[in-house]
């Protein structure tokens, strides 16, 4: 069987950089890399395309020539601390024109698959308790990330009917992983020093996505030929409270979590009079996933389970820090 020849965008980030590195270790697909600076972190084997920049005038021609598939990881993320006048405006020029002008390029250059990688963000922002969110549900989308991820969404859904294009969506939960910043890299400092957090009695369902895990899922994605024209959620299948995670990547970095057991009830109230309820939502509040329809669809289950995929996220964290 020929080598599937595969383009990544976004390769210098996070998850596409993950992707890179895994494909090239398989052997079973050529693969060619959008990025925009010089990356010295990709693989050898792995071919560099210079892309400057996610716009409606970006020219893909080169990268796309001989390409049979597409995973777009490139995207304007998600941003704690908005500066954009208009955020809305901003998410759709890169996330949704950028995406539609490279994925309309694509269909011409015959590429067979476009894999987009969305957001669990699509879905809404909270699941109601014994109600996890599945990838067939209404979309709900509550800030300007997660419109114009499903706007991008709705728009290649569109172009694969009109171009035989089959188009492939993936949104995950929040990722972790080496390397992981944000949120997810605090709570690894605060567990590594040893601070006393008040999280003791947080009971909420998270649902959480370890960068191997959703690496092996767009891997499957690639090829599987039921996975055309559908929507997969990417998550561990392991749902945890936030406490039970703490604790979890405490014996990860063997330094147990010290947790205080204060009521969520109180901290709410706290982070509401402090102006910080989109904190108290992203720590205290439920997002649970189910992934049946990735099992029975693709019979893909997650290949590493929480607590290793904390320990691959770890590993890298406690060497920076000599533990």
């Amino acid at each position: 069987m020929d080598r599937l020849t595969t383009l990544v965008t976004g390769a210098s980030g996070f998850i596409g950089g993950a992707l890179c590195v895994s494909l090239d270790a398989r052997g079973a697909f050529a693969i060619r890399a959008a990025v925009r600076v010089a990356c010295t972190a990709l693989p050898p084997g792995v071919e560099p395309v210079s892309i400057s920049n996610l716009t409606t005038s970006t020219g893909w021609a080169a990268a796309l020539t001989g390409v049979d598939v597409v995973v777009h990881a490139a995207a304007r993320v998600h941003v704690m601390q908005e500066t954009a006048t208009d955020s809305l405006a901003e998410f759709r020029r890169v996330n949704v024109e950028g995406t539609l002008n490279l994925a309309r390029q694509a269909a011409a250059a015959g590429v067979r698959r476009f894999i987009f990688i969305s957001s669990i963000k699509v879905n809404g922002e909270t699941s109601q308790p014994g109600r996890p969110l599945r990838a067939d549900d209404k979309p709900a989308p509550q800030d300007a990330y997660g419109v114009s991820k499903h706007e991008a969404e709705q728009g290649l859904h569109a172009l694969a009917a009109s171009t035989g294009m089959e188009v492939v969506v993936i949104r995950p939960v929040l990722v972790y992983g080496p390397g992981v910043k944000a949120n997810f890299l605090s709570m690894m400092r605060w567990v590594h020093r040893g601070v006393p957090l008040p999280l003791g009695a947080v009971h909420n369902r998270r649902s959480l996505v370890s960068l191997a895990n959703l690496v092996d899922l767009i891997t499957t994605c690639i090829d599987h030929p039921a996975a055309a024209g559908q929507t997969f959620l990417a998550s561990d299948g392991d749902d945890v409270s936030l406490s039970q995670l703490l604790r979890a990547l405490g014996q990860a970095m063997g330094r147990p979590a010290r947790l205080l057991p204060v009521p969520a009830a109180l901290l709410k109230t706290a982070a509401s009079l402090l102006g910080r309820r989109d904190l108290a939502q992203r720590l205290l509040g439920s997002l649970q996933v189910d992934i049946t329809k990735n099992r029975e669809l693709l019979g893909w289950h997650p290949p590493y389970t929480l607590q290793q995929g904390l320990t691959l996220a770890a590993r890298p964290f406690l060497e920076a820090h000599h533990r």
